[in-house]
């Protein structure tokens, strides 16, 4: 194990993720101080792989939205510094020494961030929007945390912070199947409308204008067509998802105006 002169954590928020967490625990083990797990009401395996590679597994089983849950399992950390990790991403090697050297670098004022390499369909996409895919992952524990976002939640940088990028890529196996798309995506519309009802109009068009150039920006734009076929589908699935958030936001509000 590599020393260090300040003390590491990797955190995870996870539910029924017995399929993805080993991969990704095998990933930082025998490396880092600590790993931290906060589960919402894993029914599968997942807390039984858990405990294989930390006692710090805890349940949080009232969800109050992604950003909410990250807040609460980084309460639980005692190191200097946490890395952010989920359940179907791996730690490379090359990102390994770099998370490493961050760490001891003595920077002050600084978050760092991650180029995330996403495999979708058996495949990694590399255009489309999704790659490089910059993420701040990695920061000191007492000077940032997670927004209060159900979902798409994302780090609060000081702005006194500077942003570091480090050199490796972390590996995301995302989805298999197109089944395991649509039961994520459907989740996230949910929780994009509930965070928005009330607060953002929404209409027909709208829906069918922002779908439109989302899959404008995917395909072309973001040169997803050099995805071949793959990049086609996500292009097509992503315009979906953008005109049923949006359509679902305009139901939402006639359905009240009606009531």
């Amino acid at each position: 194990m590599t020393k260090t002169t300040n003390t590491l954590a990797v955190a995870l928020i996870v539910k029924n993720e017995a399929h993805n967490l080993e991969p990704c625990l095998q990933s930082v083990d025998g490396w880092v101080d600590e790993i931290i797990i906060l589960d919402s009401g894993s029914t599968d395996q997942t807390l039984d792989i858990a405990k294989q590679y930390t006692d710090k597994v805890y349940i949080e089983s009232d969800w109050q939205g992604f950003g909410k849950q990250r807040q609460r399992a980084q309460a639980y950390v005692e190191s200097d510094f946490v890395l952010w990790l989920d359940a179907d991403e791996q730690v490379t090697p090359e990102l390994k020494e770099s998370i490493l050297s961050a760490i001891n670098s003595q920077q002050t004022n600084t978050v760092y961030y991650v180029n995330r390499l996403s495999r979708a369909f058996g495949k990694e996409i590399k255009h489309s929007g999704w790659h490089p895919d910059w993420i701040c992952r990695l920061y000191k524990t007492s000077e940032a945390q997670y927004s209060d976002s159900l979902v798409h939640e994302h780090v609060l940088v000081p702005s006194t912070h500077q942003k570091v990028y480090l050199d490796g890529v972390l590996k995301h196996n995302t989805f298999h199947y197109l089944h395991e798309y649509t039961a994520k995506t459907n989740q996230y519309i949910k929780l994009w409308s509930d965070q928005r009802e009330g607060k953002k109009s929404s209409s027909v068009l709208k829906a069918i204008s922002h779908a439109l150039f989302r899959f404008i920006k995917m395909y072309i734009l973001k040169k997803g067509f050099l995805d071949g076929r793959h990049g086609l589908v996500l292009a097509l699935l992503s315009a979906n998802v953008v005109f049923t958030r949006y359509a679902d936001l305009w139901l939402r509000d006639y359905v009240k105006r009606q009531s």
